[in-house]
C-alpha cells in the first residue's frame, strides 16, 4: 500500500544581487556557475536534463530540470526518498524553483521557492528547518560571487571531520581555533586573510582576499546522537587556486580532526 503524504514542506525567500538577468542565470542555472559559489554540481542545461550535487565522497543529490526559461526562470525536482534512503513512494520529489527579476540600477532579486510532500514525521519538519538554516545563507555567497567573481570558474575545497559532541560544542571548538569575530572582523584561516561577511548560528562566512581570493565557509552540523561534524568549504578564484587546494586539502582536514572538542 502507497504512503499517504499529506504534509506539505515549503522554503520560500528572495535575495538581490549584483548583475545583469544573463549573469544571474549563468550563476543559478549552469553547471560551472553553481559550482562557483554553491557545490559541485553536473547539469544538463534543457528541460529534462539531469542534475547532481555533489556533497561529498558517495555523497550527492540527483533530479532533473523541470523547467528552462533562460534567463527567468529554472525549475529542478530532486529525489527526496533517494536522498534520505526511503523507499520511493515514501516521499514526493522536492522542487526548487528560481525566478530571476530585473531590477534598475543593475541588479536583479532571486526568487526561490523549495517544496515538497512528506508524511508528517517529526524527522521532516526538523529536516526541512535544518535545510533552511544551511541553504538561505547560500545564497550571500551567491550575491558576493556575482560582486567579487563573476562568471569565473572556481576550485573548490571541501574538508570534514566527525566528532563525538554535539554540534553547538563542535561549532565553539571550530570557531574559537579559527579565531572567527563578527561581521565586518577581519580573519586569517590557514593562511587566508578575509573579511567576515555573514554569522549564523554554526556558519560563518568570509569573504577572502589573499592570497588566494575566494570566499570561505566554516560551519559544523549535528550527524546524529553526540555526534557533530566540523566542516569547511572553499570556494577559490585564481590561477594559483587549484594548486592550493592540491596542497591544503590534506591539512585542512588534519586540522579538523585536531580540533580540541570538550564533549
Amino acid at each position: 500500500m502507497s504512503t499517504v503524504l499529506s504534509t506539505p514542506y515549503r522554503l520560500e525567500f528572495s535575495v538581490e544581487v549584483p548583475g545583469t538577468p544573463e549573469q544571474v542565470w549563468h550563476a543559478i542555472a549552469t553547471a560551472r556557475g553553481l559550482s562557483a559559489w554553491f557545490l559541485p554540481t553536473r547539469l544538463e542545461e534543457r528541460e529534462g536534463g539531469v542534475l547532481h550535487f555533489s556533497m561529498g565522497e558517495d555523497m550527492g543529490s540527483d533530479g532533473r530540470v523541470t523547467a528552462w526559461d533562460p534567463p527567468r526562470r529554472l525549475e529542478y525536482e530532486e529525489d527526496w526518498a533517494a536522498l534520505m534512503g526511503k523507499e520511493p513512494d515514501e516521499l514526493s520529489p522536492m522542487t526548487s524553483e528560481f525566478v530571476v527579476e530585473a531590477r534598475s540600477g543593475g541588479t536583479c532579486v532571486v526568487h526561490v521557492t523549495t517544496s515538497g510532500f512528506g508524511t508528517g514525521a517529526a524527522w521532516e519538519e526538523e529536516w526541512w528547518t535544518d535545510m533552511g538554516v544551511q541553504w538561505m545563507p547560500s545564497f550571500d555567497a551567491l550575491r558576493l560571487y556575482l560582486t567579487h567573481f563573476a562568471g569565473q570558474e572556481a576550485a573548490q575545497l571541501e574538508a570534514s571531520a566527525t566528532h563525538s559532541a554535539d554540534a553547538d560544542t563542535v561549532w565553539e571548538a571550530l570557531r574559537g581555533s579559527a579565531s572567527v569575530g563578527e561581521v565586518g572582523s577581519d580573519v586569517q584561516v590557514r593562511g587566508l586573510n578575509g573579511t567576515v561577511q555573514r554569522v549564523d548560528e554554526r556558519q560563518v562566512l568570509i569573504l577572502l582576499t589573499g592570497p588566494v581570493p575566494g570566499m570561505l565557509t566554516l560551519y559544523a552540523f549535528d550527524a546524529g546522537e553526540r555526534t557533530g561534524i566540523a566542516g569547511v568549504r572553499a570556494h577559490l578564484f585564481s590561477a594559483d587556486a587549484p594548486e592550493y587546494v592540491r596542497r591544503e586539502q590534506g591539512a585542512c582536514e588534519a586540522w579538523l580532526g585536531g580540533l580540541t572538542v570538550r564533549a
